[in-house]
């Protein structure tokens, strides 16, 4: 038996990895996260693959799918949203593998923040603008440590993507204003790379209120930063004057 943890993208099926459509093709078992990915993508598992959906199961629940295929040959597929590192509670899983002596391997994704900057047509790395990018969400049921506060990070004035905060937009913008200046770009991408994807495009002086009008409460992704401002310095690597390893500068 062998557990493969497979990210599923942001939503087209298309954005899975050729690895991990060809684990779905092969898999005896998967175990999807049906509220979040396109089940468009279960087309392609054989037709004696069981299917579980983990929207609501519990972590005990997810292992004993685990648990009554040990000492069988069978290929297991959790299938998370997006990619498996970021929110994707498989540290747990991993930990009660590893305590059963079940063999697992990690397949990456392609994550919704990376969809979001591509339906914004955004570099969220400029020269002179930002070479920070931080991954980060509100503090709501589910606390964050002391430090990673929204308001403690916004005083860098990185590029953020924040996750699962949406439904919170009101109480973000209070904590990202007390780093960012009120006319800092900001966008919400709803569902990106989804056939319905909608993106809502404002500042930290009315995004809120956009957000507010368009209905968007769940599965959004917020990228705040000057990036999205159009401004920026031109990148060394292919400035004709500087010179690195692979070229001599030719000005």
């Amino acid at each position: 038996m062998m557990v493969y943890f497979v990210g599923a993208g942001p939503g087209d099926p298309d954005l899975i990895t050729v690895k991990g459509k060809s684990l779905l093709e092969r898999a005896d078992i998967v175990v999807y996260a049906g509220s979040l990915i396109n089940e468009r993508l279960l087309e392609t598992c054989k037709d004696s693959c069981e299917l579980h959906d983990s929207a609501a199961l519990n972590l005990d629940e997810v292992t004993a799918i685990y648990a009554a295929a040990k000492g069988t040959a069978k290929t297991v597929v959790r299938l998370h949203s997006g990619e498996p590192s970021i929110y994707g509670a498989i540290k747990e899983q991993i930990d009660w593998l590893v305590a059963n002596e079940i063999e697992y391997a990690i397949v990456p994704g392609v994550s919704s923040f990376a969809a979001a900057a591509a339906a914004l047509s955004a570099e969220l790395t400029l020269p002179g603008i930002s070479q920070t990018v931080v991954i980060t969400r509100m503090a709501g049921r589910t606390p964050v440590p002391q430090g990673q506060e929204i308001h403690a990070l916004a005083e860098h004035k990185p590029t953020m993507c924040i996750f699962l905060s949406v439904q919170m937009i009101d109480s973000l913008v209070g904590e990202l204003k007390q780093g960012y200046p009120n006319d800092t770009p900001v966008a919400v991408v709803e569902k990106a790379s989804w056939p319905d994807e909608r993106v809502i495009k404002g500042t930290l002086g009315d995004i809120a209120s956009k957000v507010s009008e368009a209905g968007i409460t769940k599965t959004a992704m917020i990228i705040v930063g000057g990036v999205l401002d159009g401004a920026y310095e031109r990148s060394k690597l292919y400035d004709p004057v500087f010179s690195h390893e692979y070229r001599v500068s030719k000005g």
